[in-house]
């Protein structure tokens, strides 16, 4: 039985997006609804909060030593030495609606990244790459809320999330990074969302449910295999860290919680962590498109 600890009480709004670094032994994410972007240290268990200029939805580690990290409108290069967020590049500005979510940085190093409507009820999200000159190009629509970007242990597969819709699809993807055969893939039972997700090096799927107070584990064919339970109804995205990659941190949400399940649920919002079974993969820096020479 899978006991998943809260190492971080922190209440965030909505936490979501963590990624591991090795270098500075941490687990950083962002609470895009308060405007921040979080650092946890796993050795000292120190913790670090930036104020972002606008919603904060993902940050991602890049290979010169900062990160890029998706605000409501646009990517923008985040200096966690100096809190500083100097814009990179425009997104959707001509979608009023819209802001980013979820991303995701491949093992060949190009950033993927979704839109949302803001509102959760028009199908005006889509899915981006960030291709190697630094142009966004968009690879598919049609989403009121995008989540998770993942890949499989071969590189061959893309998955993507339909949050609103309950469904992951996965695409066919090619050493170019264009994706193509886009396929529903699984299909999440109950009232509870399908939100960020990870793959593990067996290649299982471990999804996140918004609403659903657990984290499923899915094989390779779509099958559901383990559940790990939380104190809190909405998990948002784990990510695998530690030198064995086996320790799953995991980002959680007060949002849409009623005031009476605010009280009860005490740890919702918290940053959990829970030892894995299998390791995950490797935590992905961004070398593509963004990347400032060094």
């Amino acid at each position: 039985m899978i006991s998943p600890e809260c190492i971080w009480p922190l209440g965030a709004e909505l936490g979501e997006g963590p990624v591991w670094s090795s270098r500075d032994k941490a687990v950083y994410f962002v609470d895009i609804k308060r405007k921040h972007v979080h650092r946890y240290c796993t050795e000292t268990r120190e913790t670090m909060t930036w104020p972002a200029p606008s919603e904060a939805c993902f940050v991602v580690p890049s290979a010169d030593g900062d990160f890029v990290c998706g605000l409501r409108k646009g990517l923008y290069r985040f200096d966690a030495r100096t809190g500083a967020f100097d814009k990179l590049k425009d997104v959707e500005r001509d979608v009023a609606v819209n802001r980013l979510n979820d991303g995701f940085v491949d093992p060949q190093g190009y950033l993927w990244f979704g839109s949302m409507d803001d509102e959760e009820d028009a199908p005006t999200g889509a899915l981006y790459r960030v291709g190697d000159t630094g142009a966004i190009e968009r690879c598919d629509d049609g989403y009121v809320i995008t989540n998770g970007p993942a890949t499989s242990p071969d590189r061959r597969t893309l998955y993507h999330t339909d949050t609103l819709g309950r469904t992951i699809y996965a695409f066919d993807l090619d050493e170019r990074g264009a994706i193509s055969n886009k396929r529903a893939f699984i299909h999440v039972q109950g009232t509870a969302h399908p939100d960020g997700m990870a793959v593990d090096a067996e290649g299982c799927l471990w999804v996140s449910l918004f609403g659903g107070g657990c984290i499923e584990r899915y094989s390779n064919d779509g099958t559901q295999i383990d559940t790990v339970a939380f104190p809190c109804s909405n998990i948002t995205k784990l990510v695998f860290g530690g030198d064995d990659l086996r320790t799953a941190y995991v980002t959680t949400a007060l949002k849409g919680l009623s005031e009476a399940k605010r009280e009860r649920e005490t740890l919702a919002g918290g940053l959990f962590a829970f030892r894995s079974p299998v390791p995950g993969l490797p935590q992905n820096v961004l070398m593509r498109g963004l990347v400032r020479a060094s």
